[in-house]
């Protein structure tokens, strides 16, 4: 998820981007542009960085684990009589 320093970030960006003559509704205007994207980005069916990196390496153990049962079997089976 995205963390708060980012939103305020992007809610400011967007606030800047305003333009001049509606200077005086611009605190407001950021304020709302960050409940908008928090609400848009809670909708949003996105991990944590930290999940994504679990996750990852949990892929990567099975990926090898599953390379090694591939390497076993192909062994396995030149031990085989011919069929």
């Amino acid at each position: 998820m995205i963390d708060k320093t980012t939103l305020d970030e992007l809610s400011k960006r967007l606030a800047d981007a305003v333009p001049t003559g509606l200077l005086g509704v611009r605190d407001e205007l950021e304020k709302n542009f960050q409940a908008v994207l928090q609400s848009a980005l809670s909708r949003l069916n996105l991990v944590s960085r930290e999940e994504f990196d679990v996750q990852r390496a949990v892929l990567e153990r099975s990926r090898t684990r599953l390379e090694e049962l591939e390497a076993r079997i192909a062994e396995l089976e030149k031990l085989l009589p011919p069929a």
